[in-house]
């Protein structure tokens, strides 16, 4: 034992986003004190705000402030921390971090620097494993790199093989080899890569298992001698080996399998003299064998997973360990209740080769009410709030969606609705993507495997098929905007298409891609469906006119985000809500339909003169002015936008021209028909 362990009342938090959350509010929960550390980039994040104290470590770069461990440790001692937990990633498994809180006599909330060094070596690791009698893939794991050397273990052990950097993890330096002929380009490449990331080019090299899947077990040690197992979870659906998709228990797992593997992992964490919170790591083969892949010697990302089944507060568990305490239960009082499920919520575009995405959050909710969910059943680990910035220097994961079941297809169930109730908006995210993995045939059947991604890529990332009824459903989004129900039936008091002598009608156009509102009035412009609405009064239903067919609608605000959509008799309960200019309807059964959307009957047609006022389309509040009075505008730039039924509208300028002023601010309740702003189009 080589870290310092005694009551603390006072922990930091030497980490940032959810995790950083998530610690605070179980060390709330025991009564400590909590100390954040942030860069100028985070200077107003949701940690920082959250915490007791906060203190600067340095510039945004990471390598600046995260990583600077003389400052955290500073920081430490200027707050009285008597703690420091790493959270994961960072300075987490960093063996000399360990070392030198223990010289200034700060409790490193983890094990101790000796066994991050037992693990950090990839190939030392498998050495001490085989000693401990864990599985091993076959491979080779020893000191000799020459080339000709490795290139003859990995014909003796037989194509496919992995390359992997002996000092890494995340995917860096890993490649899959195929055949002979492309083994010394791997390796070429898997070296630069290492080294870039690790400053070390040493390499081993394992059987690669074309259909295996990813099971790891939670290990929790004690500084007694105590060990226990709190189960597995399957981490299988990954993309370029990073876990996008968690569930525990494992699918299909047998009593037998998880003792003999849970027995295996808790061996593996007594080799190395573990304390605190480990994971270890799993290839399971379709016939049920298990192979050492390597352990984390941290809390992990998909922990909350393990928390639900088990009832357990995993942070509690750790800080209570780093005190000095025992395991809170011993390995027969643990025990199995239900399934759960995580999904990691990322800044990205998956349309865009997952591409990593900045800007600001305009909103980030997730409307448990609307979708009839149970709170208990429903967590929701963020680092992030409606209003804040995400920035390119920090990993792109926003929050953890995690539900549980009472068996998988309950939790699958719950996952599915509550992905559907989480609404974000103003960054691009997986969302919709997790909602089609969650929703995947093979994926409901347990067809798992760590190339489910890649082999299902196809369905998972093909555009998705707008059918006639989410045009429909869609178009109500908007037609209930534009026109609120009254009260009165006197023309003098409607907004909704009535003119004398002339139907009470009004015509939407609807298009997949923003950039086709330009030219949303042309009714045979490709991907872009004109919707006609017309009802005989303000309290009737709505007969929807979509091409060669008519349906007779109606739409009905529920709880939040939830509305009732019904289409000739056939109701259906969505999430549905105005963003960006556009109409987002989102089921659990098929993810989500994003439509933008323009006015195109008499009342606003780009045939008559642009208008000097803009008119507010509905009952609201004034949530943001976009432009400043007298600054010049082009037709279609955003001015203000408005909320109401908690569904955003952005009102835009009709014409080239100027706004000469604004008749209310942000704040500020509307009523329909007010007026919002002068408009002075360009002569």
């Amino acid at each position: 034992m080589t870290t310092a362990m005694k009551k603390f009342d006072t922990v930091l938090i030497a980490n940032r986003g959810e995790i950083a959350c998530r610690v605070m509010r179980t060390a709330r929960a025991m009564g400590l004190r909590t100390v954040a550390v942030y860069s100028d980039a985070d200077a107003n994040a949701r940690h920082v705000r959250e915490a007791d104290e906060a203190v600067r470590l340095g510039p945004a770069s990471a390598r600046d402030s995260y990583l600077k461990v003389e400052a955290v440790i500073e920081a430490a001692r200027r707050t009285g921390a008597g703690a420091i937990h790493p959270g994961y990633g960072f300075l987490s498994e960093n063996g000399p971090f360990v070392d030198a809180l223990e010289k200034a006599g700060i409790t490193f909330v983890g094990p101790p620097a000796s066994a991050i060094a037992a693990m950090g070596d990839k190939s030392a690791a498998k050495a001490r494993m085989h000693h401990a009698g864990v599985p091993l893939v076959p491979g080779y794991h020893g000191d000799d790199q020459d080339d000709a050397l490795l290139k003859a273990e990995a014909d003796k052990i037989g194509y496919p093989v992995l390359l992997k950097a002996s000092a890494g993890g995340g995917g860096k330096g890993m490649r899959v080899v195929e055949s002979a002929a492309g083994f010394q380009a791997a390796l070429d490449g898997c070296r630069r890569e290492s080294q870039a990331a690790f400053g070390d080019q040493r390499m081993l090299i394992e059987k690669y298992l074309t259909q295996p899947r990813h099971v790891e077990v939670q290990v929790f040690c004690d500084s007694h001698g105590n060990g226990v197992y709190l189960f597995e979870r399957d981490c299988s659906v990954q993309r370029r080996h990073q876990k996008v998709l968690e569930e525990a228990p494992a699918p299909g797992m047998t009593a037998e399998l998880r003792r003999e593997m849970g027995e295996a992992a808790v061996r593996a964490a007594r080799e190395i003299g573990y304390v605190g919170a480990g994971t270890v790591e799993f290839l399971l083969d379709a016939d049920g064998s298990f192979y050492f892949m390597e352990m984390n010697t941290r809390l992990q990302v998909e922990h909350p997973v393990t928390e639900m089944i088990t009832g357990q507060d995993l942070v509690e568990w750790q800080l209570r360990v780093a005190m000095g305490e025992r395991l809170p239960l011993a390995q027969d009082e643990l025990t199995i209740t239900g399934h759960s499920f995580e999904a990691r919520l990322y800044a990205e575009d998956p349309e865009q080769d997952f591409l990593p995405a900045t800007g600001t959050l305009t909103r980030f909710a997730l409307d448990l009410a609307g979708a009839g969910l149970d709170a208990n059943k429903v967590r929701l680990d963020s680092g992030v709030e409606s209003g804040d910035a995400v920035s390119m220097h920090y990993d792109p994961m926003l929050a953890k969606l995690i539900v549980h079941g009472g068996d998988r297809d309950q939790a699958l169930a719950t996952l599915n609705r509550a992905l559907a109730a989480l609404d974000v908006q103003g960054v691009v995210t997986n969302r919709a993507f997790l909602q089609r993995l969650a929703t995947h045939p093979a994926f409901k059947g347990c067809d798992l495997d760590t190339r489910f991604i890649e082999k299902h890529e196809d369905t998972l990332l093909a555009p998705r098929e707008i059918t006639t009824e989410a045009y429909a459903s869609a178009a109500l989004i908007g037609l209930k905007q534009l026109s609120r129900e009254c009260e009165s039936d006197s023309p003098w008091d409607r907004h909704d298409g009535f003119r004398l002598n002339a139907p009470n009608t009004i015509r939407i156009s609807l298009c997949a891609t923003g950039h086709d509102l330009a030219r949303a009035k042309a009714s045979d412009a490709e991907d872009v469906v004109v919707v006609e609405g017309r009802r005989e009064t303000a309290a009737g239903p709505w007969q929807l006119v979509i091409g060669e067919r008519t349906l007779t609608a109606r739409i009905q605000h529920l709880e939040g985000d939830a509305v009732a959509v019904t289409l000739d008799g056939h109701r259906r309960r969505l999430q549905a809500r105005l963003a960006d200019n556009g109409v987002v309807v989102m089921a659990d059964t098929g993810g989500e339909t994003r439509l933008f959307w323009r006015r195109i009957d008499a009342i606003d047609h780009g045939q008559h003169e642009a208008e000097s006022t803009l008119t507010a389309p509905m009952h609201g509040t004034v949530v943001a002015l976009l432009v400043e009075p007298g600054q010049k505008v082009e037709k279609g730039m955003p001015l203000m936008v408005m909320e109401a039924m908690k569904m955003e509208h952005t009102m835009a300028a009709p014409a080239d021209g100027s706004v000469e002023s604004f008749h209310f601010a942000a704040g500020d309740t509307v009523g329909q028909g007010d007026v919002l702003l002068e408009f002075a189009p360009e002569e």
